[in-house]
């Protein structure tokens, strides 16, 4: 019998097995075909219990590309939780109907708690603020793609640091990738995590900068990584509009950045970035999105073990 693998976080995996799925990630972008029958017969359950576009959309579209089916819910009032079903029994049955489950919960640990009553690989699409890990493969395959490793860079996030569980599970992930220095930009009040500042430079050799504005450091940047600034995490309205239009990247606050720095943002976004940057060449956010669907299709794989993973 195989063993029964999740991805509950990115730490549950090495960093082989990482840079494996993303490397299959980025072979099924240049040749779909050669895997449109990998996952005959599986049938994938995502079950959203808060909203998603991007995510779920993009593990549909990866099953239905490996040429399997699909059950689950968008909405989990449309479920038997709204009846007062617990997780662990939900979980338990879906394990009957489907050979792998997605989910995305608001409580932080909901997809840890589901992997203990699961007969199926879980994958976890998001807990609250805590971790977002096929947004952390998404990230990964497109600084590989468009950067050619994914080592040795000097990746700057910018935004919301304090809440936006993204950016959480993708510094981790390249700490643990030997990247040797972040820049941290953001109003203090969204300022990173002190105790996950406080982890990175106690386990890993590298050098943390934390400024407030863009252009400060904007010529030093390899990858920029935006989020969006959320107005309902201060505590008055004023400041947030002293800062708001500060972390609005347009094409003045990029002039003097690397002609090979790529723009990052896991979407969705509202003014954070300008349109008109749109059209700037190092702006791949976009393409990121799209790759999101590939590389969720190598993950599949792997927990499946279908596919590039079959095992001789």
């Amino acid at each position: 019998m195989r063993e029964l693998r999740h991805l509950i976080e990115p730490e549950d995996f090495t960093l082989a097995e990482l840079e494996e799925v993303v490397d299959y990630g980025l072979d099924m972008f240049e040749n779909p075909a050669k895997y449109s029958d990998a996952c005959k017969g599986k049938i994938l359950a995502s079950l959203f219990f808060e909203p998603s576009t991007r995510t779920k959309f993009s593990f549909d579209a990866a099953m239905l590309r490996l040429g399997g089916g699909l059950i689950g819910f968008a909405d989990a009032n449309t479920s038997s939780t709204k009846k007062g079903e617990s997780l662990g029994d939900t979980i338990k049955v879906m394990g009957y109907y489907s050979d792998i489950v997605v989910m995305r919960h608001p409580k932080e640990g909901a997809p840890k708690l589901a992997s203990k009553y699961s007969s199926v690989p879980i994958i976890n699409g998001g807990d609250g603020g805590h971790q977002h890990p096929t947004q952390t493969l998404t990230d990964l395959i497109t600084i590989k793609k468009f950067k050619g490793q994914i080592e040795g860079h000097t990746v700057a996030f910018c935004g919301d640091l304090k809440y936006g569980r993204t950016v959480h599970s993708l510094i981790r992930t390249l700490a643990r990738f030997n990247t040797k220095k972040f820049i941290l930009i953001s109003p203090e009040e969204l300022a990173l995590p002190n105790a996950l500042k406080r982890q990175l430079k106690e386990n890993f050799d590298l050098e943390i900068k934390e400024v407030r504005y863009i252009e400060e450091v904007i010529e030093e940047i390899d990858v920029l990584y935006m989020t969006r600034i959320q107005k309902e995490r201060f505590f008055n309205e004023e400041d947030y509009l002293r800062l708001k239009n500060s972390y609005i990247l347009d094409n003045d606050k990029i002039t003097l950045a690397k002609k090979d720095m790529i723009i990052m943002h896991p979407l969705p976004r509202v003014n954070e970035i300008s349109p008109e940057v749109d059209d700037d060449d190092r702006a791949v956010y976009f393409e990121q999105s799209q790759l999101g669907v590939y590389v969720r299709m190598a993950l599949i794989c792997k927990l499946l073990e279908v596919g590039p993973y079959v095992r001789g």
